[in-house]
């Protein structure tokens, strides 16, 4: 009888221990996913950098972080400045792995939109930091051809943010 309760024992223990183990990898990953992109992001672009690409940025686009497909893991607030050569943010986006910066030919405000559109669109930049950035473009983009822009996570699918594009008078 003895021998019976402590196998009872032995078999809940054993299930117990690998739960937990598996648990913890889970976990663990998920943790990995959410962390490695902010521990790896560039650092933020020095004031004077976001200075001088306002003082001749041509377009602009506002980011809000209460857009239909954001929410409280994947939002953007600040605004994008456009140049002839640059797309600087004067903001931040939430963190995340794998972000692209698309110009699109019109303003959408979920996934769903900018997969109808995402043909259209063009990838301007692979997005590495996440506050105050400002990357280099192709030159001879036409931006006239664009009517927003729009931060979307290729990894995963998932709408960011987006912002109409105005010109800067």
């Amino acid at each position: 009888m003895l021998r019976a309760y402590i196998e009872w024992w032995r078999k809940r223990f054993i299930l117990a221990m690998t739960v937990k183990f598996l648990s913890g990898l889970v976990i663990g990953f998920g943790l990995g996913v959410y962390f490695l992109p902010i521990i790896i992001a560039d650092s933020p672009a020095a004031q004077s950098v976001l200075q001088a690409e306002e003082a001749k940025a041509e377009k602009q686009a506002l980011f809000t972080p209460d857009l239909p497909g954001s929410d409280p893991f994947h939002w953007g607030d600040g605004t994008l400045l456009i140049s002839d050569n640059r797309v600087t943010l004067m903001g931040e986006v939430s963190p995340g792995p794998d972000y692209r910066l698309y110009l699109t030919p019109s303003y959408v405000e979920t996934g769903a939109g900018f997969l109808e559109i995402k043909a259209q669109s063009r990838e301007v930049a692979r997005i590495t930091g996440f506050k105050n950035f400002s990357y280099e473009i192709e030159d001879g983009i036409d931006l006239e051809q664009y009517g927003a822009v729009l931060i979307w996570c290729e990894r995963f699918s998932q709408f960011i943010t987006a912002g109409k594009l105005t010109n800067r008078s």
